[in-house]
């Protein structure tokens, strides 16, 4: 058999209908980690789901507890082929975000996959049960077509990540003896566009914290004491606005990196970021010095993600006691997390907000991660990429997102190549996510090419 019988028997298994069934049966697990009422789904998805599929594989399996009470089961599998091959660590995560049912459009529901053209429909679908099964199925491919992988392979697949993977860190080092390898080469997050591949070889960290004005308890009478009780609402506005400029430009000198050199810039030089089925990018929003590409994978970004005073859905005329701001920073290489808040509170201090309380979060954020885009395992998996497809992949130093990457790259001190198989219109976490069949197809062949490439011999040391 051959690299091209391997990647035949891939797509088979998406133009036979094999992808969509297995699919249709993860995504009906309600593995719902930010839901404490679902942790049994949570093990239901590694004990029903992925452990007979890992079997079938050749692959001995353990589920472990989580170091962290905090965060759901960890399952650790491996098939070792012979002491001299190269060794790849896969990694997913079974565990979604809140299900929303109640959002979805009409005739969709998160748990019951549906397919409209192009778009299979369901929670999880891209994020990430759709992409941890392409890459079992081109195992499963590549298999079936030598009779044997050619490398050892050890894969973890978490069920917390939606909340920050507490515990990853901590179970990784404990295991990291079983987790040795020469390589991560896992998928998650979105291509650049949908019609080529994409490498990361990283991700931005975040880090998520409320800023919040408590002045007084309950709310009083505006027209009795407007002008006479300082407004929470507008005192926290202002100092959200301190933040940035006008135009969205980060303004505490501390979350400006220091990282985007010319290597990184010749990355992303002329990388086609403009998306016909998602939002028109704002040209006028962010660091105006900057192209759009070197705004997303380059550079920090600072957002509110959600805001209060009083009651919103039913306001009253009175001046509210508080007023709260949920915030995050996106950030890359070159600017140090232990300083982030610690830099808002001296600007916050300086500008004159010294009433505006930062809330630390409780669950863990991510670090930032970046590989050199000349990296041999880069170089590696980008020529087969381009031998499958017929044209070489997006190459991104990180992703504009966050993923545990810091867990794999410091922790394990494994180089780290992501080959993602969604898009950045797949509305993940949001309603209505959704993973493109079209890449799902595209995905399987990539892979199998890249497992078969990987058995062939000659990779990195």
């Amino acid at each position: 058999m051959t690299r091209a019988a391997a990647i035949d028997l891939a797509t088979g298994l998406a133009d036979g209908g094999r992808f969509l069934s297995d699919l249709t049966e993860l995504v009906a697990v309600q593995s719902e980690s930010q839901n404490p009422a679902k942790a049994a789904d949570l093990l239901g998805y590694l004990t029903d789901q992925m452990l007979p599929r890992l079997t079938q594989l050749g692959m001995t399996c353990t589920i472990y507890d989580n170091p962290d009470p905090a965060g759901g089961p960890i399952l650790v599998a491996e098939r070792i082929e012979g002491a001299t091959l190269p060794t790849v660590l896969c990694y997913g995560h079974g565990d979604v975000v809140h299900g929303q049912a109640d959002a979805w459009r009409a005739g969709l529901h998160p748990y019951t996959p549906v397919v409209e053209g192009d778009r299979i429909y369901g929670r999880g679908a891209a994020d990430n049960k759709g992409q941890h099964l392409v890459n079992l199925l081109a195992f499963e491919a590549v298999i079936a077509a030598r009779g044997a992988l050619g490398f050892n392979l050890k894969l973890l697949i978490e069920m917390s990540e939606e909340t920050g993977s507490p515990g990853l860190k901590a179970f990784c080092a404990t295991h990291r003896p079983q987790l040795q390898a020469d390589v991560l080469i896992a998928s998650d997050g979105p291509r650049l566009q949908p019609d080529t591949a994409t490498l990361f070889m990283g991700a931005r960290g975040a880090l998520n914290f409320d800023l919040l004005v408590d002045l007084r308890e309950g709310a009083h009478h505006s027209g009795n004491w407007g002008g006479l009780l300082a407004d929470p609402a507008l005192i926290l506005a202002h100092a959200l606005a301190s933040l940035t400029d006008a135009r969205g430009q980060i303004q505490v000198p501390e979350w400006r990196p220091n990282s985007l050199n010319d290597a990184v810039r010749a990355a992303l030089q002329d990388l086609p970021i403009d998306l016909a089925q998602g939002p028109q990018i704002d040209r006028g929003w962010g660091e105006a010095a900057l192209t759009p590409a070197e705004r997303a994978f380059g550079w920090n970004s600072f957002a509110v993600l959600a805001m209060k005073s009083g009651v919103p859905e039913a306001p009253v005329n009175a001046i509210s006691g508080h007023a709260r701001a949920t915030c995050q920073l996106r950030f890359v290489v070159g600017t140090d997390p232990q300083t982030i808040l610690p830099a808002l509170r001296a600007h916050l201090d300086q500008h004159g907000f010294q009433s505006v309380q930062i809330i630390a979060p409780n669950e863990n954020g991510f670090s930032a991660t970046r590989l050199d885009p000349d990296h041999p395992w880069v170089t590696f998996t980008a020529k087969s990429i381009t031998e499958t497809t017929g044209k070489p992949p997006h190459l991104l130093p990180n992703l504009a997102g966050s993923l545990p990457n810091d867990v794999f790259a410091e922790t394990l001190g494994l180089p780290t190549v992501w080959v993602p198989h969604s898009y950045r219109g797949c509305l993940q976490h949001g309603p209505n996510e959704h993973m493109l069949a079209s890449v799902a197809r595209d995905g399987l062949a990539v892979m199998a090419g890249l497992f078969w490439d990987i058995g062939a011999g000659n990779t990195p040391a």
